[in-house]
């Protein structure tokens, strides 16, 4: 009898002072279809009360192990410090498969980066205002917005510490990028797989994500480019081509 494969073991890392607790339950959701959230922490100052809505009761709630940290000095981020002492721990202890960073803060890009250079996935989840290079350094970066149905807003650019902005990432045109995935494959047949394309599409844009378009799959937003056909080829599976 075949057995079961475990799913991969995740560590969540919340940084409380970044996202609202409004999210919680829709972002561990789209978490359990990631892996198993083995690890559930947050960081921030707790003493003042509820951070961003993060009550003792929505932690509890979802298992979440609260980190307090308090604010001893006025613009440095404890949080933030403690946060990824604790990721490297976790990264070092070599139980986990992955990490979920849970934060619209570009300051975690490098532990990001650090996480995958050991050969572990990361997760970002954010809002849309999250700078693009944190997302450039996760495998996949999922808007939290998308995950409640909201209407897609523009993503203004954030401050630095020394006050100068950051451009948060574009929402690209899907069409260009499902023409991109094509050159990348880069081969005879006009028909590429929809499944190739996609795994190409995520690849190379971490934040893509058809809900950030108004479509639930990605055979719904190809649909409703006018530049591509569709149809059903061996073993039921869609096939995409431009139309010249």
């Amino acid at each position: 009898m075949a057995t079961a494969t475990k799913p991969p073991l995740l560590a969540v890392l919340i940084d409380a002072d970044n996202i609202s607790a409004k999210y919680a339950e829709a972002m561990f959701e789209e978490i359990a279809s990631l892996g198993e959230a083995s690890i559930r922490r947050i960081y921030g100052d707790f003493t003042g009360g509820a951070p961003q809505g993060w009550t003792k009761e929505k932690l509890a709630t979802l298992a979440i192990v609260p980190h307090q940290q308090f604010a001893n000095t006025t613009g440095k981020n404890a949080s933030d410090i403690a946060l990824v002492i604790d990721a490297m721990d976790i990264l070092h202890s070599g139980r986990f498969d992955a990490f979920v960073l849970i934060s619209s803060d570009s300051d975690f890009t490098r532990l990001a980066s650090r996480i995958r250079e050991q050969g572990l996935d990361v997760f970002g989840m954010g809002l849309r205002k999250t700078p693009a290079a944190f997302v450039k350094a996760c495998k996949r970066f999922i808007y939290v917005e998308n995950l409640i149905a909201e209407t897609p807003k523009s993503k203004p650019a954030t401050k630095k510490d020394d006050g100068s902005a950051e451009s948060p990432a574009k929402l690209e045109d899907p069409a260009k990028l499902v023409m991109r995935a094509m050159d990348a494959i880069n081969q005879d047949d006009e028909w590429y797989l929809l499944g190739q394309i996609g795994q190409f599409i995520t690849a190379a844009a971490p934040d893509f994500d058809t809900r950030s378009y108004g479509k639930r799959k990605l055979s719904d937003l190809i649909a409703s480019l006018k530049v591509f056909e569709m149809k059903r080829g061996e073993g039921n599976q869609i096939q995409v081509r431009r139309i010249d």
